[in-house]
């Protein structure tokens, strides 16, 4: 099951899913998107992987780590967690609203595109 967690809530998500491992942030939007405005949620790992280049990485992904997909308003990461979760992955959120939201929720002075 993909779980749909706002950023506000990500922090709880990320104390609840640790254990052996720290959780990884999987921010699929493109490099421009990043350059415009990233973010880093204490606790995680952050990885940005454009979406299209997912398939490809796939190997390098532990299917039993927590991973929180996030891109810009949701849609993309929650292509990205289907995907993963068709091949096994287990432990995935979603981050609804993606990074707009976590600009309106956390962080006012991130831009918004």
């Amino acid at each position: 099951m993909i779980e749909q967690i706002q950023p506000r809530d990500l922090p709880q998500w990320v104390a609840r899913v640790t254990q052996a491992t720290t959780p990884l942030l999987l921010d699929v939007r493109e490099p421009a998107e990043c350059r415009v405005a990233s973010v880093q949620a204490g606790g995680t790992e952050l990885l940005q992987w454009p979406m299209h280049t997912v398939p490809a990485r796939l190997p390098e992904l532990d299917r039993g780590r927590p991973i929180a997909v996030l891109c810009h308003h949701g849609g993309r990461s929650m292509q990205v967690a289907l995907f993963l979760e068709q091949r096994g992955f287990d432990r995935l959120a979603n981050v609804a609203g993606g990074i707009d939201a976590w600009a309106l929720q956390l962080d006012p002075s991130l831009p918004r595109y």
